[in-house]
């Protein structure tokens, strides 16, 4: 009896002690309950200042906005000026590489993988986007890479946007480290710099449907759906981080190098931001 009672004191004991040493145990962070919530906000905010523009129609930017400008825009668009980007988009993307690959080796899907970008490679740590992975994909097969702005980049890029319209827009962050990127890119988004101390936010959040000179600011929800584009202005297609690297300029800020992690980290915020609708490129604009 007594060596009974000894054991079981014992073994209280030894639960008492584990109890005590133990380290409190933390609930897991859910990251992507956090960017739900940033989401719901921010498209709340476009839903509350436009109440007459649908939901869906946001992918469309400016046009989305403005009546006149929406037809004629809609009447470019019954010949689209980025059509031959597409056809010249598709002859490389089936282009066979020195060793008898190709690009459409690198893609799944027969290349619509629009939906796929961007997202945080959780083994790289970085954020991946889709034009960095049509390079990535040359430079694995021995080629050189596409300059990152305009030109080859563009159209393939067109391409496989164009084979991927409808897909929705649905960025997840899982982790701390991709939860960190994201924070990054909305840090990017919403500071103010350059010589007219200006962001991203305050032109596409603040004047959202207001004339800043000549031009209608477009709605930062949607902004990275229907990219590449083919910008009157430039007269020709360019990318996503063209367009950054153009905005940094007009506020008299140092633009950061294409395919940077500021700007891949921008555009996994904003993607983000626009889940829910789909992806609509290539498009053109003014």
């Amino acid at each position: 009896m007594k060596k009974t009672i000894q054991r079981g004191l014992f073994t209280g004991a030894l639960v008492l002690m584990t109890a005590l040493t133990a380290k409190p145990t933390h609930a897991a962070v859910n990251y992507q309950a956090l960017v739900d919530a940033d989401v719901r906000k921010f498209q709340g905010f476009f839903r509350k200042e436009f109440p007459d523009v649908k939901f869906e129609d946001f992918g469309d930017g400016v046009y989305a906005l403005d009546e006149d400008s929406r037809k004629q825009w809609k009447e470019m668009e019954e010949f689209p000026p980025y059509e031959l980007d597409v056809e010249a988009g598709k002859a490389l993307f089936n282009k066979p590489f020195a060793n008898g690959k190709s690009l459409a080796s690198c893609f799944p899907n027969g290349g619509a993988v629009r939906g796929m970008y961007p997202y945080f490679d959780e083994k790289r740590k970085e954020v991946i986007t889709l034009e960095m992975a049509i390079n990535e994909c040359r430079v694995a097969n021995g080629e050189k890479p596409y300059a990152p702005k305009k030109g080859d980049i563009a159209r393939v890029s067109a391409y496989i946007a164009s084979i991927s319209r409808g897909q929705k827009v649905d960025v997840k962050v899982k982790s701390k480290a991709a939860y960190d990127a994201y924070m990054k890119g909305k840090e990017m988004f919403y500071a103010k710099r350059g010589q007219l101390n200006m962001s991203c936010s305050g032109c596409h959040m603040e004047y959202a449907g207001r004339r800043l000179r000549a031009e209608i600011m477009s709605p930062a929800l949607g902004h990275t759906t229907h990219f590449p584009v083919f910008r009157s202005k430039w007269g020709e297609i360019g990318t996503l981080h063209r367009r950054y690297a153009g905005c940094n300029e007009n506020i008299g800020a140092k633009p950061f190098a294409s395919q940077s992690k500021e700007y891949r980290n921008l555009e996994f915020f904003q993607t983000a931001m626009s889940n829910g609708l789909k992806f609509n490129g290539p498009a053109s604009r003014k």
